[in-house]
């Protein structure tokens, strides 16, 4: 067993919220890599792996306790998102013959689920063992303004093969939408360490879907190439962002959906790779998500204190979101994100790390 020191203490996310204990749950494995994760928010605290030094570097931004998380000015670090990730225009989707309303918690628009989101509650946990965690929620019908009672469950589990694997499965008694992902933001040189401009990036995409300015999609899909948005071959996160581009404009850099090449019959697809420039540190993403979030913390704003003692500055981080397109139940062109009680949702994302060489 790995010798690691662990990343975060557990009595500091010992507590209450909404009367409900939080607590952090470890997992292992036999290669160093070691996982935290609290039941607040289903949220990713930290995620250490070996550099190329073999020394144990922290890639995921996170907060030392609850209270942190409670106060933070981003509530997304790390988190599970749902019921539906990204943006809905106007806070209104038609579905079955009436109108849903939701929560304007990025005014008119949503995002993430709203002010109560899944990032903002507390899941029930369960230790499987060493290397699988088990989080469940019921989210009523009529949370946020979504229809159907929505069973949704999680499991994330470390392998030997240093992966990361985050299960999500979901059963309603109501036609509804579902769009979960998870929020975690990458620093492959080790969080605190500075920006992310350097890190080389590679997404398995094609097309991207351009947005306004309030980055509610116009539901066309756009080739990226010819295009800061081109990353089909491994380029620094940093060698366009700053281009004279109304995309980039609209994001204030890179929050844009990518459109995965994937087969139809492919289960789990390479999805994207990203490398630390100055630890080697490579992390591949799978996924069976048709679409891919890519997010430069462009509104990291160092008002938040993470791990280690620093704070969470602008561009130090970024965010590969596995998802379904923004704005889907508003645009029948996009691949589809109802779930109907017939049927379960099911989905997984990993997230494979190894060294350069």
């Amino acid at each position: 067993m790995n010798n690691s020191p662990l990343p975060v203490q557990q009595a500091s996310f010992q507590k209450k919220v909404d009367n409900k204990p939080t607590d952090l749950y470890y997992l292992k494995n036999e290669r160093e890599m070691i996982a935290a994760i609290t039941n607040y928010g289903a949220r990713l605290v930290s995620l250490i792996v070996p550099d190329k030094n073999e020394k144990p570097t922290d890639v995921v931004i996170g907060f030392n306790s609850i209270d942190e998380y409670l106060k933070s000015t981003d509530p997304y670090y790390g988190a599970t998102i749902g019921r539906f990730a990204n943006r809905i225009a106007k806070a209104k989707f038609f579905l079955e013959g009436k109108t849903y309303s939701l929560d304007t918690n990025i005014a008119p628009n949503h995002l993430h689920g709203g002010l109560k989101g899944f990032h903002n509650v507390v899941w029930n946990a369960e230790q499987l063992d060493e290397k699988n965690l088990l989080l469940t929620y019921l989210s009523i019908d009529g949370e946020e303004g979504y229809p159907g009672n929505l069973n949704v469950e999680i499991v994330y589990s470390l392998t030997d093969d240093n992966e990361l694997k985050i299960y999500f499965k979901a059963g309603t008694d109501k036609t509804t939408v579902v769009n979960l992902t998870n929020h975690a933001y990458f620093n492959l040189n080790g969080q605190g360490s500075g920006s992310i401009e350097n890190h080389e990036l590679e997404i398995n995409a094609d097309y991207f879907t351009p947005m306004d300015e309030a980055s509610i999609p116009f539901g066309v899909l756009e080739p990226v190439a010819g295009t800061p948005f081109d990353f089909c071959h491994p380029l620094a996160i940093g060698a366009r962002i700053n281009d004279e581009d109304l995309q980039l404009q609209n994001g204030k850099g890179y929050d844009h959906n990518f459109v995965l090449n994937k087969k139809t019959d492919e289960r789990v697809g390479f999805a994207a790779r990203a490398s630390g420039d100055k630890t080697g540190i490579v992390m591949e993403v799978y996924t069976q998500e048709p679409g891919m979030q890519l997010y430069t913390g462009n509104f990291m704003t160092g008002k938040n204190k993470i791990k280690g003692g620093g704070t969470d500055n602008y561009r130090t981080a970024f965010c590969l979101e596995t998802q379904h397109f923004p704005d889907s139940p508003n645009r029948p062109s996009f691949p589809s994100a109802i779930l109907e009680p017939e049927y379960l949702f099911k989905t997984e994302t990993i997230f494979r790390f190894s060294v350069k060489g």
